[in-house]
């Protein structure tokens, strides 16, 4: 009798531990930031500019600005062969640039670039997709979507969008606006930006895009006496200074109008959401 009870649990304990795997997002238990060393070389006096003309006008092409959303969306199912292969010609030029060489204004750029260029070519490349959480790519047995495939070959080496953004950008660059210029293809993402990033344009766009988001229903928002903020600000709560509080903090150098009131006096916790829709314009 003792045996006949004891099986069924088993299973059930086995099935509640494989619902958990399946639907457990990456970002829920986002890495810390890990430094790949070597990544860490570069030319400061270095006066080489990289060519980002064609992830510029696939952007200014294909990316709606002006979303009555407001939400900054991609047209995928609008791409043309022609650009798509623009794209990969792209993303194989930018793997033939050997990254030590560059300053680290434009390397700042090259792997934001790098980032967003490969996102929307996996799109493509399983579109029509509902989520960029579908497409599970990444080695491991419940591993979702694609963060963890080594999709990149730069200088010899394999690399996958997770390695750019924990193990280059993060601990390279200390700087918590690079999570509003990644882009993951989601709704709840930071927008897309209209042009490309490039040594000359990067604080500003950085700047415009934190302003951006945290001035919008995604980024932080008042509801029914609550403050919502993006999960992002959950994930990556050690790049916001490790705590709700400090969170907050960062969000008032952006805010404006009424976030700013709201924020000036707040003081009663923060709960987070996020949209993992994929940002299509269809």
């Amino acid at each position: 009798m003792t045996h006949t009870l004891l099986v069924p649990a088993c299973r059930l304990v086995l099935i509640v531990w494989i619902a958990i795997c399946f639907n457990h997002s990456p970002a829920s238990a986002a890495p810390d930031p890990d430094l790949w060393p070597r990544w860490e070389a570069h030319a400061e006096e270095s006066h080489v500019v990289v060519d980002h003309t064609a992830w510029d006008l696939i952007l200014k092409k294909y990316l709606v600005t002006h979303h009555p959303t407001g939400i900054n969306r991609f047209r995928y199912r609008a791409v043309l062969p022609a650009d798509r292969q623009n794209l990969q010609d792209y993303l194989s030029y930018l793997q033939q640039i050997k990254t030590s060489s560059l300053n680290r204004q434009e390397q700042k750029a090259y792997w934001i670039n790098l980032y967003n260029a490969q996102t929307v070519q996996v799109i493509l490349d399983h579109y029509p997709v509902k989520s960029i959480m579908d497409i599970d790519i990444s080695p491991g047995l419940f591993a979702n979507g694609p963060w963890d495939a080594k999709l990149l070959t730069i200088e010899g080496e394999q690399v996958s969008l997770n390695d750019i953004e924990h193990r280059i950008l993060r601990p390279i660059f200390h700087d918590n606006r690079l999570h509003y210029a990644l882009n993951c293809a989601s709704l709840g993402c930071p927008d897309l930006q209209g042009g490309a990033y490039t040594a000359t344009n990067t604080e500003a766009l950085l700047n415009t895009a934190a302003r951006t988001f945290v001035n919008s229903a995604r980024g932080a928002r008042m509801e029914n006496g609550r403050l919502y903020v993006s999960s992002i600000y959950k994930w990556f709560q050690v790049d916001f200074g490790g705590s709700e509080e400090a969170v907050v903090q960062h969000l008032r150098q952006y805010a404006e109008d009424g976030l700013t009131k709201v924020l000036q006096t707040y003081k009663d916790g923060v709960s987070d959401d996020y949209d993992w829709r994929l940002n299509s314009s269809e």
